[in-house]
């Protein structure tokens, strides 16, 4: 018993002690939330409402309900400190052709459309199909569902799936245009590119191909800064982190130019993945950043995330070596911090 009692003591402590506030984001590492816990939103997304960033991403936590799939929510007004807003979904499985409990749930995006006053997840649902798949861990479902709810911290409910513009889609990306215009980004593997598709007014359906990029590449993330648009992506290669590349282009129609690195090829991008580009547009700067993932698959609970600002401009963005650093969303402004 007095042995229990120092353990627990001693997890407290540590807690306590990782709940301090946050002054800088550290790539690579443990990222608690303001409860110590580390951040649970893989594969994430995120919206800013006003002042507050919500940040959704697949929840990996040890001793889940491995008959649901949860998609997790944070807050913060500053992208430092976070706070845990609950799941916001447990999905259950979405649809009777699944051939067993072995489906996934992926790279959840959230839109906030402020036309309906409705938020709109879209998220990556595959696994093996009735009749058709080969392998229990067949990814040939290929579709996207759309969940719905009032508040951005849910509870969301799935009200659809279907694959968009009738394509398979796996990995997806979402992008919010300077006019507001809302796209989904999707892989599609037969044809090895991905789609750039605009969503319906009431972002409940897909409505049309904006642009298709001819590259086998997943992960896809755009931003559009000071005239053109930025195109990132990831090859093909499982959880296994890869050279992540870039390509330009004056209209998110295209055409696109060439692919190349975002950072030193050796790296692996720094052992991550793109997801998504925070763009910070402050009153003195505008700072654009990575938002990657650091995939553990035998430990999915213990992924990390790279966050990175990245050097932008003039048709280049490179994706400087991940170290400590802070920012202002007010100003836009971020700095390197010294470690010591």
């Amino acid at each position: 018993m007095k042995k229990h009692f120092l353990t627990a003591s001693f997890t407290l402590l540590v807690s306590l002690a990782f709940a301090q506030k946050q002054t800088a984001i550290l790539p690579r590492e443990v990222w608690p939330d303001e409860e110590g816990n580390h951040i649970q939103a893989h594969g994430g997304g995120i919206i800013r409402l006003d002042k507050t960033y919500y940040w959704y991403g697949e929840e990996r936590r040890p001793g889940l309900d491995t008959n649901h799939r949860y998609v997790s929510c944070y807050s913060s007004e500053d992208l430092m400190n976070w706070k845990f807003r609950g799941d916001v979904i447990a999905l259950t499985k979405p649809d009777t052709v699944l051939e067993n409990n072995k489906w996934v749930l992926e790279r959840p995006k959230v839109f906030y459309n402020t036309k309906t006053k409705q938020y709109v997840m879209y998220m990556h649902l595959d696994g093996a199909v009735k009749g058709v798949s080969k392998s229990a861990w067949a990814y040939d479902y290929a579709s996207v569902g759309v969940a719905v709810s009032d508040k951005a911290t849910g509870p969301f409910k799935l009200i659809k799936t279907f694959r968009p513009l009738g394509k398979e889609s796996r990995d997806i990306g979402q992008f919010i245009d300077d006019d507001g215009s809302a796209y989904l980004i999707f892989e599609c593997r037969p044809v090895k590119g991905f789609y750039i598709a605009q969503l319906s007014d009431d972002y409940l359906s897909v409505e049309k191909e904006t642009a298709f990029i001819q590259s086998p590449l997943e992960g896809g993330a755009v931003v559009h800064y000071k005239g053109l648009y930025y195109a990132v992506g990831s090859t093909l290669t499982g959880w296994s982190p890869n050279a992540n590349k870039v390509a330009t282009a004056v209209s998110l129609a295209g055409p696109w130019s060439e692919f190349v690195d975002i950072a030193p090829t050796d790296t692996k991008t720094y052992s991550s993945q793109s997801t998504m580009f925070i763009k910070v547009a402050g009153t003195k700067d505008t700072t654009v950043i990575f938002m990657g993932d650091r995939w553990k698959p035998t430990a999915l609970w213990d992924s990390r995330y790279i966050w990175m600002p990245v050097q932008i401009g003039a048709g280049k963005l490179w994706l400087p070596e991940p170290k400590p650093w802070t920012i202002n969303v007010k100003t836009g402004e971020w700095k390197q911090m010294d470690v010591k």
